[in-house]
């Protein structure tokens, strides 16, 4: 018998649990069946997603007399729209979701956020359950209730605190990602082990090539012990008005990035991370508030790995430092027009920063450009 864990997320009225585990999808209906007041529910998912493991979860909810309706819409970050956003809510109101239904969302991070969306908006709120296939889902973006879409002017501007009623983080799903993908996934584990626990980056650097080779007990363990770190992070700070900010280690560089490559495959949202955290951890050092040698730690973790770690790893153009910094001034973490960054003191003592000199931040972009000439 597999292990099966049960995180638990104290919300009040809005507490659920993540289930972590493998075969969960074959458990679905089980899992799911206190939640519901009538035997039926709506699947949001995307289509590779879909071909994958879409027969198992239908499989799943079939054993509990479970009746499922599914919509697959085309995979990519550009899925994550206004467009996407419309296209799901009409579906949902064609299906007749009534606001007692209970809503799933199937997928990575993008199926996650704007299922969870149009779950937040129909009918003024109506439950979800996240199903999430990814590593970087099942650790971050289906914890937490953030949902949300991007728009011409940045990533995830509009959006709203939607929590889910019910996580199933099924390990096995990780089986079917990728390298590509499930390194990016990786690139938010690591950031939970910068933010606020130096054991678990200890720990990550022993074990992280065997867990990405495969090991199911230690893929098991990363994802169980980030959902507690953020799960405890977000019942103490669920709106982001502290503590909660610590979770975007990595990712004021990281949404400029991506809105610099176009929200495309030349860069995944974990990889964006990964440099991100990279760039945080330099231009604490650079400011000397932490040693001199912890970046170059940062990115030896992550080069062992086989992750992206700089500017240079993004394929095609970028823009100039000014650029990048003018993208980074639509960031939706940006208060009163200063910057906000996550700076450290050390692996795993991070920090909110709001007065990061504008000539640092730009020498350490014009150098991380350079590099890759």
């Amino acid at each position: 018998m597999t292990q099966i864990d049960r995180v638990h997320v104290p919300l009040g009225g809005r507490a659920y649990d993540v289930v972590i585990g493998q075969g969960l999808l074959a458990q679905a209906g089980a899992l799911m069946q206190p939640l519901l007041t009538r035997k039926r529910v709506a699947v949001l998912t995307e289509s590779r997603v879909a071909a994958l493991h879409l027969d198992g979860l239908q499989a799943g909810l079939s054993a509990q007399g479970i009746s499922s309706a599914a919509h697959a819409l085309a995979p990519g970050e550009a899925t994550k729209s206004w467009e996407g956003l419309c296209a799901s809510v009409e579906w949902l109101l064609d299906e007749k979701v009534e606001r007692r239904d209970v809503v799933v969302a199937l997928g990575g991070g993008v199926i996650g956020d704007l299922g969870g969306f149009a779950a937040a908006i129909l009918r003024r709120g109506v439950r979800f359950v996240q199903v999430p296939t990814s590593l970087l889902a099942q650790v971050d973006s289906s914890v937490g209730g953030k949902t949300g879409i991007n728009t011409r002017h940045g990533k995830n501007l509009v959006g709203a605190f939607h929590q889910p009623s019910l996580v199933l983080a099924d390990i096995d799903l990780l089986d079917s990602l990728p390298r590509r993908d499930f390194l990016a996934g990786y690139g938010e584990v690591v950031k939970y082990g910068l933010l606020g626990d130096a054991a678990f980056f200890e720990w990550l650097e022993v074990n992280g090539p065997a867990l990405a080779r495969g090991d199911k007990g230690l893929r098991h363990y990363a994802v169980r012990r980030s959902v507690e770190m953020k799960a405890g992070i977000v019942a103490r700070d669920e709106t982001e008005q502290g503590e909660r900010a610590l979770l975007n280690l990595g990712h004021t560089f990281c949404h400029a990035l991506e809105a610099a490559t176009g929200y495309s495959e030349r860069l995944l949202h974990g990889e964006g991370v990964a440099i991100g955290c990279a760039l945080a951890y330099e231009l604490s050092a650079r400011m000397g508030l932490c040693a001199q040698e912890t970046p170059s730690r940062v990115r030896a973790h992550l080069r062992a790995m086989g992750m992206a770690v700089d500017l240079a790893d993004i394929p095609g153009d970028l823009p100039d430092a000014d650029a990048l910094v003018a993208l980074m001034a639509q960031d939706k973490k940006v208060q009163d027009g200063r910057l906000r960054f996550i700076l450290a003191r050390g692996i795993g003592d991070s920090f909110v920063c709001d007065d990061v000199p504008g000539d640092v931040l730009r020498d350490i972009l014009v150098g991380a450009l350079a590099a890759r000439n």
